[in-house]
């Protein structure tokens, strides 16, 4: 006897034969069909819909779902320190480096390290075991006796899983992105930032007034070290990347980062240049170290501190030690100062800028501060992007030192900035944002947390990104600077000495959320737009400059981003749409066949007429409805630029002093 009976989809038979064993009967579109043996009167049933995996308990099909990743890159040679060894010894060579890096000086050897997440008990490791010098019982340590997880150079996937496991307040947004918080400090604390002064460093370096070089003693610097270190070595794992620095292949430099979160190890990630697995497999010992113990504060008993931070820079050791701070700027920023002192050395021009380059080959540098648009504005759909803020000038052309954005977020739209919106994405660090509790919604006008919320990304992320990041010399120098007064023009032709004489100086508005304390934009002069960052005096990197766009022929500019119509409260700031049109005539070469006439007070050149600029915004006084309001205030600016300079005039800047005449000349006159 058959029964027949309809399958879920309505169209599958099911037959009983006389022996009572069911018999599924295939027709299109049934499900899949489950048989019953009646062989040795087993009652066992079959799924014969598809085959099984090859594991025998959950674990080994946890192991089937990960495969080793191979080089997939063209061995350049095998030049490297560790290129030619063995696989196992190799890797092992490789943790005696990291452990040689965590290494207390006063035990003289480094911690027991072997990779892997401690948390991964199933996960097979390699171990290095340190041998220690015989000492006295007391002084063992507790460190000494356990083993420290290296998570090395770990993928933008696995940080993911480490920050949302072990670091509260990490979540991944509706694009993709990983939210993040900072912590106490969202900003830089130049005040708490050190250098060691040795006799070598206290003739090469800036000191003194204006100078941002504080310094400190190698003593304390140690036991800054120490405290680092020790704190890093007493957790079951730190994080460590090795990556580069400098997209010119003959100055490349080697760096280590070694930290406690999964945010940092992310964030340099993105922001250093991203090694092969070849490059990785030859890197060695890294020119330079940082020690991101963040979380843990500074001794303020320790000679030299003023608070619970401390970035402290030892250039004879090439490392950096980072206390009492989670932001991940330090750590950029860190790095920068220690290319304005390496490449100098090598006849190199370090430079705070963005840099983009034409379909033909035009290169242009954007000097500004944070807040000045130096992202935005190298970041233009219509070229190709070499970098967004830190660069090197060669003799064969310019080159990014990183390889990464870090774009302010704040008021970020679509519409306005649409290549750093789409950016935001898998992989990018989202700091200090808010976002919708339920769908992950970034609000970038959201303050809440502070006005200086950022977004780190690979520079790749941009599509029209120049990989690798390297292009000829520039033909345009453009200094952006914000102007709270509002009485600078929106754009100003420079000859060479007032390019000289407004690099020097740097003004801008420090706009608030960059710095700890700042709550709103006020009036400021940074050396080379960039004083926080640079080592040696201002004049040695404007000398440098002076004879490179003399040498190359560039052409320089002031471009106003800040105030017009008035002060900051009192006026509105200049479209951004206004400053790309200037930007974009400057590109294409138009800016400089304009007809021209000189302003008072500052001579400065300013164009009658801009494509898509209204022209009475191309003259200030015009846009302000009190003249003699702007008077004042174009005299109160201009007594600021020359009390500021007077630090410069000591110094002589080129080979003999016409050049510092010139440029003394080319500031105010009243």
């Amino acid at each position: 006897m058959i029964y027949r009976e309809m399958a879920a989809n309505g169209n599958g038979e099911v037959a009983v034969n006389g022996n009572g064993a069911a018999v599924a009967r295939k027709q299109k579109g049934t499900l899949p069909s489950i048989t019953t043996s009646d062989k040795h009167h087993h009652e066992v049933c079959h799924d014969m819909s598809a085959p099984t995996v090859k594991a025998q308990t959950i674990d080994e099909l946890h192991s089937l779902q990960k495969k080793k990743s191979a080089p997939n890159t063209p061995i350049k040679g095998l030049q490297g320190t560790f290129a030619a060894l063995p696989e196992e010894e190799r890797q092992k060579q490789q943790l005696q480096s990291i452990s040689a890096s965590l290494a207390s000086l006063t035990r003289g050897s480094g911690p027991k390290v072997v990779k892997g997440d401690p948390a991964n008990k199933s996960q097979t490791t390699q171990k290095v075991h340190q041998h220690h010098v015989a000492a006295p019982t007391i002084s063992a340590s507790d460190s000494s006796l356990k083993f420290t997880h290296v998570l090395y150079n770990l993928s933008p996937a696995e940080l993911y899983e480490q920050a949302i496991h072990y670091e509260k307040g990490s979540f991944i947004t509706s694009t993709g992105a990983l939210a993040t918080l900072s912590g106490a400090k969202t900003g830089r604390a130049p005040r708490d930032k050190r250098v060691v002064k040795d006799d070598v460093t206290g003739k090469e370096l800036w000191w003194g007034k204006g100078s941002p070089n504080i310094e400190m003693d190698e003593h304390t610097f140690l036991v800054n070290r120490e405290r680092a270190v020790d704190y890093l070595n007493s957790l079951d794992k730190v994080f460590v990347n090795d990556q580069f620095l400098n997209w010119d292949p003959e100055n490349r430099i080697k760096v280590r980062i070694v930290s406690a979160r999964a945010y940092h190890s992310l964030f340099m990630h993105n922001m250093c240049i991203r090694p092969t697995p070849e490059e990785l497999e030859e890197f060695g010992t890294p020119d330079f170290t940082i020690y991101n113990a963040g979380q843990f504060p500074c001794n303020r008993y320790t000679h030299y501190m003023t608070s619970s931070t401390s970035i402290d820079l030892n250039l004879a050791r090439s490392e950096m030690v980072i206390l009492g701070t989670q932001y991940a700027g330090e750590m950029k920023k860190g790095l920068f100062s220690v290319m304005h002192y390496l490449m100098p050395k090598r006849r190199i021009l370090s430079l705070h800028s963005g840099c983009n380059m034409g379909k033909d080959g035009d290169v242009a540098l954007f000097f500004g501060l944070s807040g000045t648009g130096k992202t935005t504005l190298s970041t233009d759909p219509n070229r190709y992007l070499i970098g967004d803020d830190e660069h090197c000038w060669t003799e064969t052309g310019v080159s990014n030192i990183e390889g990464g954005c870090y774009a302010k977020c704040i008021d970020l739209s679509r519409e306005k900035e649409p290549d750093i919106w789409n950016a935001i994405k898998f992989g990018t660090v989202l700091e200090n944002v808010v976002f919708e509790e339920h769908t992950r919604e970034v609000d970038y006008a959201d303050k809440s947390v502070t006005e200086n919320t950022r977004a780190s990304y690979p520079i790749e992320y941009i599509p029209n990104a120049k990989i690798p990041c390297v292009g000829p010399h520039p033909k345009n120098v453009i200094l952006l600077a914000c102007d709270a007064f509002g009485v600078l023009p929106p754009v100003s032709k420079l000859n060479l000495a007032q390019t000289m004489y407004h690099f020097i100086s740097g003004y801008t508005a420090l706009v608030a959320g960059t710095e700890e304390g700042v709550k709103e934009p006020r009036a400021t002069f940074s050396a080379c737009f960039g004083a926080a960052f640079i080592m040696m005096h201002p004049t040695k990197y404007a000398a440098m400059l002076a004879e490179k766009m003399l040498k190359h022929g560039a052409t320089g500019w002031l471009v106003n981003t800040g105030w017009s119509g008035g002060s900051y409260g009192s006026g509105s700031r200049i479209k951004l749409a206004y400053t790309r049109k200037i930007i974009d005539a400057i590109h294409s070469g138009s800016l400089l066949k304009a007809e021209y006439r000189k302003t008072e007070v500052f001579g400065l050149e300013i164009p009658t007429e801009v494509e898509g600029v209204p022209s009475e915004i191309l003259d200030p006084v015009n846009t302000w409805s009190n003249k003699l309001g702007y008077n004042d205030t174009l005299m109160k600016l201009a007594g600021l630029f020359k009390n500021n300079f007077e630090t410069f005039t000591d110094h002589k800047i080129g080979k003999d002093t016409e050049l510092t005449e010139e440029i003394l000349a080319a500031g105010p006159n009243f």
